[in-house]
């Protein structure tokens, strides 16, 4: 069993930037694919980043590339997003995801854990 607990939302003017954090119980962190998806309301939740176990690959939405970056450190048990050029439309709640298998990282299928969510706001 894993628990994730996200931290860092809050309320950024447009162009700010912010970063979210994920806090991972359990031994075998390391071995997880991590990734973090969105979600407003209405709408289904959404692929942003993902990170393989070993830190080295990365995959992103699109209209997230170049502005956002997914890491992680082993050691404490925690995967990072560092948002930056933030839009308003980067408006959700974001959650953080573990998948125990390597699958189709942006696809919500392949995670078997998730956070409760962070709110992050982007005013105009």
């Amino acid at each position: 069993q894993v628990q994730l607990v996200e931290s860092g939302g809050g309320l950024v003017q447009a162009g700010g930037s912010l970063r979210l954090s994920c806090a991972a119980s359990g031994r075998t962190f390391s071995r997880y694919t991590m990734g973090w998806f969105r979600q407003t309301p209405g709408k289904e939740r959404e692929f942003v980043a993902a990170i393989a176990w070993i830190g080295i690959s990365t995959y992103y939405k699109d209209s997230v590339k170049g502005r956002f970056t997914i890491s992680r450190d082993n050691a404490k048990n925690t995967v990072y997003l560092q948002m930056n050029s933030l839009k308003p439309e980067d408006t959700a709640v974001y959650y953080c995801a573990a998948a125990r298998v390597v699958g189709e990282m942006s696809a919500l299928g392949t995670y078997d854990y998730w956070g409760q969510g962070t709110q992050v706001t982007v005013s105009s």
